[in-house]
């Protein structure tokens, strides 16, 4: 009984979570947002255009994407994270002047997720059946405006659930960039309770951060599983004033 509430006292005392959970609201969540946020963005970006590549005709630039998408996608997220954060830091320092962190950390969850992202891109524009394109082509459109306005926007479309997951994914990454050493007011959620953690030796704020982060990804995962049911089964179709009627008076 002594080692369970040893356990209890350890990991769920409400009041170190109470003293850390403001920080972790003013500081830790907009950090973790834009990191979440921005890498998103930008890996969206970039992994459209590998998609792009990957599904085009010439070789070259079929091979460059699949190098790439293999090797960050097989690396671990921490090592391409001290690779770029800490690895690149120092040239960047010399040549450009950049001594903040928290851009590099941005651009290592960027290469990462465009490598996933690509993925789920070319994936999604594969599936589009190639009548569309051949329509389109019939129509008078060239190769790339076709795929531009015709298959590249449907085949987005029928991955919103997979790209969706690929943000709870960068919401939670976003943890490891505590370790590129971030000023007190880039840190993260997970930095914060890391701190917090360090200073009273209580794991209960690690905890607090683990709730705010699934505050997070379950309505995400949630909104996931809506989108997806909404794509498969469609709206429900609207019943007009005279066909309620209609109903209500076969029912009587």
């Amino acid at each position: 009984m002594d080692a369970f509430q040893q356990f209890l006292k350890t990991f769920f005392d409400w009041q170190a979570m109470g003293e850390v959970i403001p920080s972790m609201l003013t500081v830790g969540l907009p950090n973790t947002l834009i990191l979440a946020i921005s890498s998103g963005i930008l890996g969206s970006l970039l992994g459209l255009v590998l998609a792009i590549m990957g599904i085009s005709r010439n070789p070259i630039p079929r091979w460059i994407a699949r190098i790439y998408t293999d090797i960050l996608r097989g690396l671990p997220a921490i090592l391409v994270i001290v690779i770029i954060g800490i690895g690149l830091g120092p040239i960047l320092r010399q040549t450009m002047g950049i001594t903040n962190p928290f851009p590099l950390g941005i651009f290592a969850l960027t290469l990462m997720a465009a490598a996933y992202m690509g993925e789920i891109f070319r994936s999604g524009i594969q599936s589009v059946d190639k009548g569309q394109l051949e329509a389109s082509r019939a129509l008078g459109f060239s190769y790339g405006s076709a795929m531009l306005l015709v298959v590249i926007p449907q085949g987005i479309r029928r991955v919103l659930p997979a790209l969706v997951n690929q943000l709870i994914h960068l919401i939670k990454d976003s943890s490891l960039i505590y370790m590129l050493g971030l000023l007190a007011s880039q840190r993260e959620i997970y930095r914060v309770g890391n701190d917090a953690a360090a200073n009273s030796g209580n794991m209960s704020p690690l905890i607090a951060a683990g709730l705010l982060y699934l505050c997070m990804t379950i309505p995400l995962t949630h909104l996931v599983n809506f989108i997806d049911k909404r794509m498969r089964e469609g709206r429900a179709p609207k019943i007009e004033p005279d066909e309620a009627a209609a109903v209500v008076g076969k029912g009587a």
